[in-house]
């Protein structure tokens, strides 16, 4: 086989063998294959698309081109979940405990924000002594003991696509479906969990801004999943707001455990308890609307809560949090944002929230820049409220005083008002299985 053959091949949209995209991906990984040739073989994926045994091929490809994690000792129960990124989304501390309660084995491997997106491990790293990073076998045992462990991802899982996504990023083939799938497939199955349940976030404030391409990309890692020995759903969730009121990590993570404790914003805790009850139902059976029930009630209950402070207590973080939030790192300064006029909010452009959170100092622009813990942004009103002149819209926080301004305009800019109320979107638009 010949690189240029297979570059060739796609280009023209003819069907590649795996043997043929096996060839491909092991020869990028080796070096014998330029970035210049694996530029060219994502723009002719880009224009010509993949069907769903090649991308099942690539997605293979590429986990198989690194480490693959071994958790056949969890049996059915291992589960995984995965979001396609967002602003305000800390489902994963709230439902790992939260299925881990229920029975469900959670071993999940995370990475940090860029951009306007929040990432896990950065709200877990807000947690005094929290250990991003554990060996193999202590990462499998304390899910073997406790039901969860979240780790930082490392570069030995699925390398192909490290090495994939930074050229795709620099020449304009990112937003690509078979791209987008198989390098998010790539890392959930070199990760090993039997089960994986998708978010697939849709809106202002997620990778696909429309429902159409979310419903493709859902759907096209579900057959993945199907193609190689995996049991996944997907469900398609609104990012066109926030999740919850808070944005930026220490904020994020105290909004988490009022979750845990019973209480918390709607949106955030209907999520929690779907994205959970589909978990359920891959790991034992059953529904997930029962299943679902069974996880408002572990909320309730304060079981969650309890396996929320067994697992920070596991991975050396402070799990005094708990009960006490001022143990967390918080912003130095403050200001407040008021309504410049009265009506109903009708729309909030979420992508413009996460980048006034940024400018606070809670993300990050380039891959080594340093976050503001306790920076970020707590949202009084959301999309659908009525507000009067000078109600509260939101509270800003940071360390640096001089970042007000700039974010402050950004933040107020994405607000849209009126005198009618808007049809508000649905939390969860489809689940696909």
């Amino acid at each position: 086989m010949r690189i240029t053959d297979i570059i060739e091949k796609k280009k023209y949209g003819i069907h590649l063998e795996d043997k043929e995209i096996q060839y491909l991906i092991d020869a990028y990984v080796s070096g014998e294959a330029a970035d210049y040739q694996l530029a060219a073989f994502a723009m002719a994926v880009y224009f010509q698309g993949m069907d769903d045994a090649e991308t099942a091929a690539l997605t293979m490809s590429m986990a198989e081109s690194g480490h693959l994690l071994d958790l056949s000792a969890l049996g059915n129960l291992s589960v995984d979940k995965h979001s396609t990124g967002g602003v305000g989304d800390k489902t994963t501390l709230i439902v790992a405990p939260l299925v881990a309660s229920l029975g469900g084995y959670v071993s999940k491997m995370s990475g940090r924000g860029l951009g306007h997106t929040g990432g896990t491990i950065d709200k877990l790293s807000a947690i005094p002594g929290y250990k991003t990073v554990l060996e193999e076998d202590v990462f499998i045992r304390q899910t073997q003991e406790i039901g969860i462990s979240v780790i930082q991802a490392g570069g030995v899982f699925a390398p192909a696509d490290s090495k994939l996504y930074a050229l795709r990023d620099v020449t304009a083939t990112v937003d690509s479906i078979p791209l987008i799938a198989s390098s998010v497939m790539s890392k959930k199955i070199a990760a090993g969990a039997k089960n994986i349940v998708l978010d697939v976030k849709t809106g202002s404030g997620a990778l696909m801004k429309t429902y159409e391409a979310s419903l493709l990309l859902a759907k096209t890692m579900v057959s993945i999943g199907k193609n190689c020995g995996r049991n996944v759903t997907a469900l398609i969730t609104d990012m066109d707001s926030p999740l919850g009121n808070a944005v930026g990590n220490t904020l994020e993570v105290e909004e988490a455990i009022a979750v845990l404790h019973g209480g918390g914003p709607k949106d955030l805790c209907t999520i929690c308890q779907h994205l959970a009850g589909e978990m359920l139902a891959l790991v034992h059976g059953g529904t997930a609307e029962e299943w679902k029930g069974k996880a408002a009630a572990a909320l309730s209950n304060g079981n969650a809560l309890e396996y929320f402070c067994k697992w920070i207590h596991a991975q050396g973080g402070d799990s005094k949090i708990i009960e006490d939030p001022s143990l967390l790192p918080h912003a130095k300064h403050s200001m407040t944002l008021y309504a410049p006029e009265a009506g109903y909010i009708t729309h909030t452009d979420t992508q413009k929230i996460g980048h006034a959170s940024l400018l606070l100092g809670a993300g990050r622009s380039k891959k080594e820049d340093t976050i503001q813990m306790g920076a970020g942004i707590l949202l009084s009103a959301k999309c659908g409220d009525y507000v009067r002149k000078g109600d509260l819209l939101a509270s800003l926080y940071t360390d640096d005083a001089n970042t007000f301004s700039d974010a402050k305009d950004e933040l107020l800019s994405s607000y849209t008002f009126s005198s009618e109320a808007p049809e508000v979107a649905p939390l969860i638009y489809d689940v696909i299985r």
